[in-house]
Protein backbone atom coordinates (compact mmCIF):
# COMPACT_ATOMS: atom_id res chain seq x y z
CA UNK A 1 0.00 0.00 0.00
CA UNK A 2 1.09 3.47 -1.00
CA UNK A 3 1.94 5.71 1.90
CA UNK A 4 0.33 9.65 1.75
CA UNK A 5 2.67 12.26 1.04
CA UNK A 6 0.55 13.36 4.19
CA UNK A 7 -0.92 12.31 7.14
CA UNK A 8 -2.70 14.97 9.76
CA UNK A 9 -0.70 14.33 12.56
CA UNK A 10 2.81 14.95 9.78
CA UNK A 11 1.82 17.83 8.67
CA UNK A 12 0.42 19.56 11.93
CA UNK A 13 4.10 18.85 13.52
CA UNK A 14 5.89 20.23 9.74
CA UNK A 15 3.71 23.54 10.41
CA UNK A 16 3.11 23.98 13.87
CA UNK A 17 -0.19 24.70 13.32
CA UNK A 18 -3.42 23.36 14.83
CA UNK A 19 -5.23 19.68 13.12
CA UNK A 20 -8.90 19.79 12.74
CA UNK A 21 -9.96 16.45 11.91
CA UNK A 22 -7.70 13.32 11.03
CA UNK A 23 -6.75 12.96 7.47
CA UNK A 24 -4.37 11.93 4.95
CA UNK A 25 -2.99 13.38 1.72
CA UNK A 26 -1.59 12.37 -1.75
CA UNK A 27 -0.95 15.74 -3.34
CA UNK A 28 -1.07 19.52 -2.88
CA UNK A 29 -2.84 22.42 -4.68
CA UNK A 30 -3.36 25.59 -4.91
CA UNK A 31 -5.95 25.85 -7.33
CA UNK A 32 -9.28 24.65 -6.43
CA UNK A 33 -10.46 24.11 -9.97
CA UNK A 34 -7.03 21.67 -10.41
CA UNK A 35 -7.69 20.01 -7.26
CA UNK A 36 -7.42 15.94 -7.12
CA UNK A 37 -8.90 13.83 -5.14
CA UNK A 38 -7.28 13.42 -1.38
CA UNK A 39 -4.94 16.85 -2.27
CA UNK A 40 -4.38 19.33 0.66
CA UNK A 41 -5.47 22.75 -0.66
CA UNK A 42 -3.56 25.08 0.04
CA UNK A 43 -5.49 28.58 0.69
CA UNK A 44 -2.40 31.24 -0.48
CA UNK A 45 -3.32 35.12 -0.15
CA UNK A 46 -2.41 36.49 -3.73
CA UNK A 47 -4.82 38.53 -5.96
CA UNK A 48 -7.45 36.37 -4.80
CA UNK A 49 -7.94 34.75 -1.61
CA UNK A 50 -7.77 31.04 -1.70
CA UNK A 51 -10.17 31.17 1.30
CA UNK A 52 -13.02 32.00 -0.87
CA UNK A 53 -12.50 28.72 -2.98
CA UNK A 54 -11.77 26.42 0.12
CA UNK A 55 -15.75 24.99 0.36
CA UNK A 56 -15.50 24.37 -3.66
CA UNK A 57 -11.80 22.63 -3.11
CA UNK A 58 -13.13 20.07 -0.34
CA UNK A 59 -16.32 19.81 -2.28
CA UNK A 60 -13.95 18.57 -5.32
CA UNK A 61 -12.49 15.96 -3.34
CA UNK A 62 -9.49 17.53 -1.51
CA UNK A 63 -8.83 15.85 1.74
CA UNK A 64 -8.01 18.42 3.53
CA UNK A 65 -7.19 22.37 3.21
CA UNK A 66 -4.26 24.33 4.62
CA UNK A 67 -5.92 27.83 6.00
CA UNK A 68 -6.13 30.79 8.28
CA UNK A 69 -9.07 31.56 8.90
CA UNK A 70 -11.33 28.39 9.78
CA UNK A 71 -14.44 30.38 9.09
CA UNK A 72 -14.12 29.79 5.19
CA UNK A 73 -14.68 25.87 5.80
CA UNK A 74 -17.45 23.88 6.50
CA UNK A 75 -17.94 23.27 10.09
CA UNK A 76 -15.94 20.31 11.41
CA UNK A 77 -14.54 20.12 8.30
CA UNK A 78 -10.74 18.77 8.15
CA UNK A 79 -8.45 21.46 8.20
CA UNK A 80 -4.60 22.53 9.10
CA UNK A 81 -5.07 26.13 10.14
CA UNK A 82 -2.21 28.16 10.64
CA UNK A 83 -1.16 32.08 11.08
CA UNK A 84 0.18 32.25 7.86
CA UNK A 85 -0.66 30.04 4.69
CA UNK A 86 2.86 30.75 2.70
CA UNK A 87 4.86 30.40 5.86
CA UNK A 88 2.66 26.97 6.60
CA UNK A 89 2.99 25.83 2.58
CA UNK A 90 7.06 26.81 3.25
CA UNK A 91 7.45 25.18 6.74
CA UNK A 92 5.75 21.85 5.18
CA UNK A 93 8.61 22.32 2.23
CA UNK A 94 11.50 22.33 4.83
CA UNK A 95 10.28 19.27 6.51
CA UNK A 96 9.29 17.24 3.10
CA UNK A 97 13.38 18.22 2.50
CA UNK A 98 14.19 17.12 6.11
CA UNK A 99 12.51 13.82 5.86
CA UNK A 100 14.05 12.59 2.66
CA UNK A 101 17.59 11.79 3.88
CA UNK A 102 18.11 10.10 0.24
CA UNK A 103 17.57 12.32 -2.44
CA UNK A 104 19.90 14.27 -4.11
CA UNK A 105 18.10 17.54 -4.82
CA UNK A 106 19.03 19.77 -8.16
CA UNK A 107 18.53 23.34 -8.63
CA UNK A 108 17.99 25.18 -11.92
CA UNK A 109 17.88 28.78 -12.74
CA UNK A 110 18.89 30.77 -16.03
CA UNK A 111 17.90 33.41 -18.07
CA UNK A 112 17.14 31.09 -20.90
CA UNK A 113 16.37 27.30 -20.76
CA UNK A 114 15.76 26.20 -17.08
CA UNK A 115 12.16 24.93 -17.56
CA UNK A 116 13.28 22.90 -20.73
CA UNK A 117 16.62 21.90 -19.08
CA UNK A 118 14.89 20.97 -15.47
CA UNK A 119 12.40 18.82 -17.86
CA UNK A 120 15.55 17.43 -19.55
CA UNK A 121 17.37 16.66 -16.21
CA UNK A 122 14.17 14.94 -14.51
CA UNK A 123 13.94 12.54 -17.58
CA UNK A 124 17.75 12.05 -17.51
CA UNK A 125 17.52 11.00 -14.04
CA UNK A 126 14.20 8.85 -13.82
CA UNK A 127 16.29 6.30 -15.71
CA UNK A 128 18.19 5.22 -12.73
CA UNK A 129 15.52 5.70 -9.98
CA UNK A 130 12.11 7.68 -8.45
CA UNK A 131 12.27 11.29 -9.35
CA UNK A 132 10.36 14.08 -8.01
CA UNK A 133 9.87 17.54 -10.14
CA UNK A 134 8.63 21.11 -10.39
CA UNK A 135 5.77 21.08 -12.70
CA UNK A 136 5.05 23.68 -15.62
CA UNK A 137 7.19 26.73 -14.33
CA UNK A 138 6.21 26.44 -10.90
CA UNK A 139 9.72 28.58 -10.09
CA UNK A 140 8.41 31.49 -7.84
CA UNK A 141 7.67 32.15 -3.92
CA UNK A 142 5.30 30.14 -3.92
CA UNK A 143 5.80 27.60 -6.82
CA UNK A 144 9.74 26.45 -5.10
CA UNK A 145 8.17 25.64 -1.79
CA UNK A 146 4.89 23.97 -3.59
CA UNK A 147 7.03 21.66 -5.52
CA UNK A 148 8.96 20.51 -2.39
CA UNK A 149 6.19 19.96 -0.07
CA UNK A 150 4.96 17.17 -2.81
CA UNK A 151 8.37 15.58 -2.67
CA UNK A 152 7.35 11.83 -1.96
CA UNK A 153 9.78 10.84 1.22
CA UNK A 154 10.69 7.71 -1.14
CA UNK A 155 12.14 9.95 -4.18
CA UNK A 156 16.04 9.45 -5.11
CA UNK A 157 16.15 12.54 -7.38
CA UNK A 158 14.38 16.21 -6.72
CA UNK A 159 14.76 18.76 -9.81
CA UNK A 160 13.93 21.99 -8.92
CA UNK A 161 13.42 25.10 -11.25
CA UNK A 162 13.88 28.51 -9.51
CA UNK A 163 13.26 31.58 -11.10
CA UNK A 164 13.29 35.51 -10.70
CA UNK A 165 12.09 38.84 -11.50
CA UNK A 166 14.02 40.66 -9.30
CA UNK A 167 17.21 41.04 -7.19
CA UNK A 168 17.10 38.76 -3.77
CA UNK A 169 13.90 36.66 -4.91
CA UNK A 170 16.55 33.42 -5.36
CA UNK A 171 18.36 34.21 -2.59
CA UNK A 172 15.39 33.51 -0.59
CA UNK A 173 14.14 30.17 -2.51
CA UNK A 174 17.38 28.50 -3.26
CA UNK A 175 17.70 27.80 0.84
CA UNK A 176 14.28 26.43 1.15
CA UNK A 177 15.51 23.58 -1.63
CA UNK A 178 19.19 23.42 -0.06
CA UNK A 179 20.67 21.83 -3.21
CA UNK A 180 23.49 19.51 -3.50
CA UNK A 181 23.85 20.42 -7.23
CA UNK A 182 22.70 24.17 -8.44
CA UNK A 183 23.34 24.99 -11.94
CA UNK A 184 23.01 28.55 -14.23
CA UNK A 185 22.08 27.84 -17.68
CA UNK A 186 22.79 30.91 -19.16
CA UNK A 187 22.37 34.94 -18.23
CA UNK A 188 20.97 37.25 -21.17
CA UNK A 189 18.85 40.28 -20.91
CA UNK A 190 16.13 38.98 -19.31
CA UNK A 191 13.32 41.10 -16.94
CA UNK A 192 15.90 43.64 -17.64
CA UNK A 193 13.93 46.36 -16.82
CA UNK A 194 14.21 45.27 -13.03
CA UNK A 195 18.29 45.55 -12.98
CA UNK A 196 21.32 48.61 -14.08
CA UNK A 197 22.37 46.00 -16.73
CA UNK A 198 23.30 42.31 -17.41
CA UNK A 199 25.58 42.50 -14.50
CA UNK A 200 23.12 42.27 -11.76
CA UNK A 201 21.03 39.68 -13.80
CA UNK A 202 24.62 37.63 -13.47
CA UNK A 203 24.33 38.58 -9.82
CA UNK A 204 20.90 37.44 -9.00
CA UNK A 205 20.85 34.18 -11.01
CA UNK A 206 24.10 33.76 -9.22
CA UNK A 207 21.97 33.85 -5.00
CA UNK A 208 21.13 30.31 -6.15
CA UNK A 209 24.64 29.40 -5.04
CA UNK A 210 23.86 30.82 -1.68
CA UNK A 211 21.82 27.73 -0.76
CA UNK A 212 23.74 24.91 -2.00
CA UNK A 213 24.08 22.23 0.74
CA UNK A 214 27.35 22.09 2.58
CA UNK A 215 30.41 20.57 0.01
CA UNK A 216 28.08 21.02 -2.79
CA UNK A 217 28.71 21.82 -6.74
CA UNK A 218 27.97 24.47 -9.28
CA UNK A 219 27.47 24.25 -12.25
CA UNK A 220 27.95 27.19 -15.02
CA UNK A 221 28.15 27.99 -18.48
CA UNK A 222 31.87 28.30 -19.35
CA UNK A 223 31.17 30.15 -22.76
CA UNK A 224 29.07 32.45 -21.24
CA UNK A 225 29.85 36.75 -21.15
CA UNK A 226 29.43 36.16 -17.52
CA UNK A 227 31.22 33.38 -16.58
CA UNK A 228 33.73 34.61 -14.78
CA UNK A 229 31.26 36.59 -12.62
CA UNK A 230 28.98 33.84 -11.69
CA UNK A 231 32.05 31.32 -11.18
CA UNK A 232 33.18 34.70 -8.55
CA UNK A 233 29.97 34.18 -7.02
CA UNK A 234 29.80 30.53 -6.56
CA UNK A 235 33.36 30.39 -4.79
CA UNK A 236 32.01 32.97 -2.28
CA UNK A 237 31.06 30.07 -0.86
CA UNK A 238 33.24 27.58 1.12
CA UNK A 239 33.44 24.07 0.23
CA UNK A 240 31.57 24.49 -3.35
CA UNK A 241 32.94 22.56 -6.28
CA UNK A 242 32.58 24.77 -9.56
CA UNK A 243 32.68 23.14 -12.67
CA UNK A 244 31.51 24.08 -16.20
CA UNK A 245 30.19 22.90 -19.17
CA UNK A 246 30.64 24.47 -23.12
CA UNK A 247 30.52 23.41 -26.50
CA UNK A 248 34.65 23.21 -26.57
CA UNK A 249 36.95 21.41 -25.41
CA UNK A 250 38.20 22.73 -22.16
CA UNK A 251 35.20 22.63 -19.89
CA UNK A 252 34.75 20.01 -17.37
CA UNK A 253 31.53 19.46 -19.62
CA UNK A 254 31.71 19.52 -23.27
CA UNK A 255 30.97 18.76 -26.76
CA UNK A 256 33.16 16.41 -28.68
CA UNK A 257 30.87 15.85 -31.85
CA UNK A 258 27.83 16.33 -34.06
CA UNK A 259 26.81 14.46 -36.45
CA UNK A 260 24.47 15.24 -38.83
CA UNK A 261 21.88 12.45 -39.89
CA UNK A 262 19.07 12.18 -41.64
CA UNK A 263 16.90 11.77 -38.69
CA UNK A 264 18.68 14.50 -36.52
CA UNK A 265 22.18 14.66 -34.90
CA UNK A 266 24.15 12.36 -32.92
CA UNK A 267 25.91 14.44 -30.11
CA UNK A 268 28.81 13.08 -28.27
CA UNK A 269 30.03 14.57 -25.01
CA UNK A 270 32.95 14.40 -22.63
CA UNK A 271 30.85 14.63 -19.12
CA UNK A 272 34.02 14.97 -16.72
CA UNK A 273 35.92 12.20 -18.49
CA UNK A 274 32.77 10.00 -19.54
CA UNK A 275 31.92 9.50 -22.96
CA UNK A 276 27.96 9.69 -23.50
CA UNK A 277 26.06 10.32 -26.91
CA UNK A 278 22.30 11.07 -27.72
CA UNK A 279 20.27 11.53 -30.34
CA UNK A 280 18.29 15.34 -30.79
CA UNK A 281 15.69 15.18 -33.20
CA UNK A 282 14.72 18.69 -32.55
CA UNK A 283 16.04 21.29 -34.59
CA UNK A 284 18.66 24.43 -32.93
CA UNK A 285 21.08 24.77 -31.64
CA UNK A 286 19.71 25.61 -27.46
CA UNK A 287 19.30 21.89 -28.02
CA UNK A 288 22.68 20.75 -27.74
CA UNK A 289 23.69 23.37 -25.20
CA UNK A 290 20.65 22.52 -22.95
CA UNK A 291 20.94 18.92 -23.09
CA UNK A 292 24.82 18.76 -22.41
CA UNK A 293 24.04 20.90 -19.29
CA UNK A 294 21.08 18.09 -18.49
CA UNK A 295 23.28 15.33 -19.07
CA UNK A 296 25.77 16.59 -16.97
CA UNK A 297 23.69 17.47 -13.75
CA UNK A 298 22.36 13.64 -14.19
CA UNK A 299 25.55 12.46 -13.99
CA UNK A 300 26.73 14.95 -11.06
CA UNK A 301 23.64 13.75 -8.91
CA UNK A 302 24.70 10.29 -9.26
CA UNK A 303 22.35 8.80 -12.53
CA UNK A 304 23.88 6.47 -14.78
CA UNK A 305 25.11 8.24 -17.63
CA UNK A 306 24.57 6.09 -20.06
CA UNK A 307 20.52 4.99 -19.12
CA UNK A 308 20.36 9.30 -18.68
CA UNK A 309 21.70 9.81 -22.52
CA UNK A 310 19.38 7.02 -23.71
CA UNK A 311 16.44 8.88 -21.87
CA UNK A 312 17.76 12.29 -23.76
CA UNK A 313 17.62 10.79 -26.67
CA UNK A 314 14.10 9.88 -26.59
CA UNK A 315 13.05 13.89 -25.48
CA UNK A 316 11.16 15.77 -27.43
CA UNK A 317 10.29 19.66 -27.22
CA UNK A 318 7.27 21.20 -24.95
CA UNK A 319 4.34 22.64 -25.19
CA UNK A 320 4.86 26.79 -25.38
CA UNK A 321 8.90 25.71 -25.96
CA UNK A 322 9.37 24.56 -29.94
CA UNK A 323 6.78 21.87 -30.11
CA UNK A 324 6.16 21.39 -34.09
CA UNK A 325 2.51 19.27 -35.08
CA UNK A 326 1.29 19.26 -39.26
CA UNK A 327 -2.06 20.94 -39.52
CA UNK A 328 -4.54 19.98 -41.86
CA UNK A 329 -5.91 22.56 -43.85
CA UNK A 330 -8.95 21.99 -45.17
CA UNK A 331 -8.16 22.98 -48.82
CA UNK A 332 -5.86 20.27 -48.40
CA UNK A 333 -2.32 19.52 -47.54
CA UNK A 334 -0.86 21.41 -44.32
CA UNK A 335 1.36 23.39 -42.45
CA UNK A 336 3.68 23.41 -39.87
CA UNK A 337 2.93 25.24 -36.54
CA UNK A 338 5.85 25.74 -34.14
CA UNK A 339 4.34 27.13 -31.17
CA UNK A 340 7.22 29.27 -29.15
CA UNK A 341 4.20 30.94 -27.54
CA UNK A 342 5.19 30.96 -23.80
CA UNK A 343 8.02 33.17 -23.03
CA UNK A 344 10.19 35.42 -25.60
CA UNK A 345 13.49 37.64 -24.75
CA UNK A 346 16.19 39.00 -27.33
CA UNK A 347 18.36 35.73 -26.86
CA UNK A 348 15.88 32.88 -27.30
CA UNK A 349 14.08 35.44 -29.83
CA UNK A 350 17.36 34.74 -31.99
CA UNK A 351 17.87 31.58 -31.89
CA UNK A 352 13.84 30.60 -32.63
CA UNK A 353 14.39 32.58 -35.86
CA UNK A 354 17.54 31.19 -36.47
CA UNK A 355 16.23 27.62 -36.04
CA UNK A 356 13.11 28.73 -38.31
CA UNK A 357 15.81 28.99 -41.03
CA UNK A 358 16.63 25.51 -41.21
CA UNK A 359 13.17 23.80 -40.81
CA UNK A 360 11.49 22.81 -44.48
CA UNK A 361 8.91 24.30 -45.89
CA UNK A 362 7.99 26.58 -48.66
CA UNK A 363 7.63 29.83 -46.45
CA UNK A 364 9.11 30.45 -43.28
CA UNK A 365 7.01 32.66 -41.51
CA UNK A 366 7.36 34.36 -37.96
CA UNK A 367 4.82 35.58 -36.05
CA UNK A 368 6.54 37.48 -33.26
CA UNK A 369 4.84 39.35 -29.95
CA UNK A 370 6.00 41.87 -27.32
CA UNK A 371 8.97 40.96 -25.12
CA UNK A 372 8.16 42.31 -21.88
CA UNK A 373 9.95 43.69 -19.24
CA UNK A 374 13.07 44.76 -21.27
CA UNK A 375 13.26 48.36 -19.68
CA UNK A 376 14.26 51.54 -21.37
CA UNK A 377 15.95 50.14 -24.50
CA UNK A 378 13.24 47.83 -24.84
CA UNK A 379 12.52 49.26 -28.60
CA UNK A 380 15.78 48.91 -29.60
CA UNK A 381 15.78 44.97 -28.67
CA UNK A 382 12.77 44.82 -30.66
CA UNK A 383 14.21 46.84 -33.35
CA UNK A 384 17.54 44.75 -33.41
CA UNK A 385 15.53 41.32 -34.08
CA UNK A 386 15.58 42.48 -37.81
CA UNK A 387 19.10 41.61 -37.93
CA UNK A 388 18.74 37.76 -37.34
CA UNK A 389 15.62 37.70 -39.63
CA UNK A 390 17.58 38.75 -42.02
CA UNK A 391 20.23 36.79 -42.02
CA UNK A 392 17.81 33.57 -41.70
CA UNK A 393 16.24 34.52 -44.93
CA UNK A 394 12.96 34.74 -43.42
CA UNK A 395 9.88 34.84 -45.76
CA UNK A 396 7.21 36.65 -44.05
CA UNK A 397 6.80 38.48 -40.52
CA UNK A 398 3.55 38.89 -38.28
CA UNK A 399 3.88 41.01 -35.54
CA UNK A 400 1.25 41.99 -32.71
CA UNK A 401 1.85 44.84 -29.91
CA UNK A 402 3.20 48.14 -29.60
CA UNK A 403 6.48 46.63 -28.72
CA UNK A 404 6.76 44.54 -31.89
CA UNK A 405 5.90 47.82 -33.77
CA UNK A 406 9.21 48.98 -33.58
CA UNK A 407 10.64 45.61 -35.21
CA UNK A 408 7.66 46.06 -38.03
CA UNK A 409 9.07 49.31 -38.91
CA UNK A 410 12.75 48.08 -39.09
CA UNK A 411 11.84 45.34 -41.95
CA UNK A 412 11.26 45.70 -45.23
CA UNK A 413 8.43 45.69 -47.50
CA UNK A 414 8.77 42.55 -49.05
CA UNK A 415 9.19 40.95 -45.22
CA UNK A 416 6.02 42.47 -44.09
CA UNK A 417 3.11 40.24 -43.54
CA UNK A 418 0.29 42.51 -41.17
CA UNK A 419 0.70 43.99 -38.10
CA UNK A 420 -1.99 44.36 -35.53
CA UNK A 421 -1.81 46.46 -32.03
CA UNK A 422 -2.56 42.71 -30.31
CA UNK A 423 -2.43 38.79 -30.56
CA UNK A 424 -6.60 38.55 -30.65
CA UNK A 425 -6.10 40.84 -33.56
CA UNK A 426 -3.49 39.20 -35.52
CA UNK A 427 -5.02 35.84 -35.12
CA UNK A 428 -7.30 35.80 -37.54
CA UNK A 429 -5.09 37.38 -39.93
CA UNK A 430 -2.41 34.97 -39.95
CA UNK A 431 -5.35 32.24 -39.97
CA UNK A 432 -6.46 33.56 -42.82
CA UNK A 433 -2.91 33.65 -44.87
CA UNK A 434 -0.91 30.65 -43.91
CA UNK A 435 -1.22 28.31 -47.16
CA UNK A 436 0.16 24.23 -48.01
CA UNK A 437 3.57 23.78 -47.06
CA UNK A 438 4.26 27.21 -44.72
CA UNK A 439 6.11 26.45 -41.20
CA UNK A 440 5.07 29.12 -39.30
CA UNK A 441 6.91 30.34 -35.81
CA UNK A 442 4.88 31.47 -33.03
CA UNK A 443 6.64 33.30 -30.35
CA UNK A 444 6.20 36.02 -27.45
CA UNK A 445 6.12 36.72 -23.91
CA UNK A 446 3.86 34.86 -22.08
CA UNK A 447 1.78 38.16 -21.49
CA UNK A 448 1.37 39.54 -25.10
CA UNK A 449 -0.73 36.07 -25.09
CA UNK A 450 0.21 35.15 -28.37
CA UNK A 451 -1.24 31.56 -27.56
CA UNK A 452 -4.13 32.94 -29.05
CA UNK A 453 -2.55 33.02 -32.28
CA UNK A 454 -1.38 29.34 -31.38
CA UNK A 455 -4.60 28.19 -30.75
CA UNK A 456 -6.39 30.06 -34.08
CA UNK A 457 -3.98 28.20 -36.43
CA UNK A 458 -4.36 24.87 -34.20
CA UNK A 459 -8.26 25.40 -35.09
CA UNK A 460 -7.53 25.06 -38.50
CA UNK A 461 -6.65 21.43 -38.07
CA UNK A 462 -9.27 19.29 -40.27
CA UNK A 463 -9.67 15.79 -39.15
CA UNK A 464 -10.01 13.03 -41.24
CA UNK A 465 -13.06 12.24 -42.12
CA UNK A 466 -13.92 15.63 -41.93
CA UNK A 467 -13.34 17.10 -45.51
Amino acid sequence: MTEPLWTSSAAGLAVMGKVQGQWAVNGISIDSRAVEQGDLFVALKAERDGHAFVANALAAGAGAALVSDPNCAPEGAPLLIVPDTLVGLENLATQARRRNVLATRVAITGSVGKTTVKEMTAAALSATAKTHRSVKSYNNHWGVPLTLARMPADARFGVFEIGMNHGGEIARLSPQVRPHIAAITMVAPVHIEHFADETGIADAKAEIFLGLDPGGTALIPGENTHAVRLAARARDRDGVTLLTFGMHAGFDAHIVSIEELASGRKVTADVMGQRLSWFIREPGAHWVHNGLCALTLAVLAGGDGQAAAHALSEFGAIDGRGVSRPISLAAGGFFVLVDEAYNANPASMAEAITTLAGRPGLRRIAALGDMLELGVHENIYHAGLAEPIAAASIDLVYCAGPRMKHLWDALPASQRGAYAETAAALAPILADAVREGDVVMVKGSNGSRMAEVVRALQALDVQPGDR
